[in-house]
């Protein structure tokens, strides 16, 4: 059976775990509130987890709308006891990948080809790490100037070109390149100990 790629570690996990079981039971009783709590945060993680399996934007997307409607009905033949909502859900996400890569004539896929595997969920210990250096960063973030922030902002985490980050702020190619600079500085700093 697949497994919810990525996740979070711990406590985390399992009070993430016991609401989505929970919000399982009121989908079940078909509670559109739930379901739409359910939806906004297993949609994207579908849609991406489809597109990391070489769907493209259409067909990934048709996918997770499916994947949902799946969860929607069947709701009530969710058993706790032998799988994660995660678990069920990506395995549901796995099975429309492949039932679609079928339907398009493609060579026969092998279920067990393990590109088509969720990647592993991310170790307790490596998580949190992961995020103390997370929040780490942003706290180091939170310390640039405004005009700094906003270009390291708009460039690796929007992943805008710089050519278009001068356009959007109406300012030189030249003074976004010194704002990154400068910020990198600072940044580099802050963070030396976490070479």
């Amino acid at each position: 059976m697949a497994q919810e790629p990525g996740g979070a570690g711990g406590s985390e996990a399992r009070d993430r775990a016991e609401s989505m079981a929970a919000l399982m039971v009121s989908i079940a009783g078909r509670d559109r509130a739930a379901f739409a709590s359910f939806f906004s945060y297993y949609a994207p993680r579908v849609k991406s987890y489809l597109r990391r399996q070489r769907a493209d934007e259409r067909i990934a997307e048709d996918l997770m709308q499916e994947v949902m409607l799946t969860v929607w009905r069947k709701a009530d033949l969710f058993d706790p006891t032998k799988a994660s909502v995660g678990t069920w859900v990506f395995t549901i996400a796995r099975n429309r990948f492949i039932d679609a890569m079928r339907r398009q004539n493609r060579p026969e896929l092998d279920p067990e080809d393990p590109s088509l595997a969720p990647e592993a969920p991310v170790p307790a210990d490596v998580g949190l790490a992961s995020r103390q250096i997370g929040q780490r960063v942003r706290n180091a973030m939170a310390t640039l100037p405004a005009d700094q922030a906003e270009v390291v902002t708009l460039s690796f985490l929007e992943g805008i070109p710089h050519s278009e980050i001068a356009d959007r702020l109406s300012i030189p190619l030249g003074t976004v390149k010194s704002r990154l600079r400068l910020a990198f500085v600072r940044l580099r700093t802050a963070l030396e100990d976490l070479r």
